[in-house]
């Protein structure tokens, strides 16, 4: 079976909690004090003048990747519901090359 991991571009990323909820609900998730996914804001701040000011969603020890959801053919719940469609499930073997296709600034990844 293939090794998947969670790509990140979180430099489209607008902090909608998308992501959030449709984990919140793909998971089953009702304590406040869990969550498969969840964000941290960084910013505003400025550096070397000019202003930054990003949304990272970062996975929790909860997820899985929506392997059940990857082995039906379909994307993980975060990365469906993204609105700003910058979360992928990539292979792990893809991944450099992917990364790479992103531009490498402000792109994180998850392996489970």
């Amino acid at each position: 079976m293939t090794k998947y991991a969670l790509l990140i571009d979180y430099k489209y990323c607008t902090g909608c909690h998308s992501c959030e909820i449709a984990c919140r609900q793909e998971k089953h998730i009702e304590s406040q004090e869990e969550w498969g996914i969840k964000f941290a804001e960084f910013g505003p701040v400025k550096m070397d003048d000019k202003w930054y000011w990003n949304y990272v969603p970062v996975p929790s020890a909860l997820c899985d990747l929506c392997v059940d959801r990857i082995e039906e053919g379909k994307k993980p719940a975060c990365a469906h519901h993204c609105l700003a469609q910058c979360m992928e499930a990539v292979a792990v073997e893809d991944l450099a090359k992917r990364m790479e296709e992103l531009g490498g600034e402000g792109v994180a990844c998850f392996m489970p």
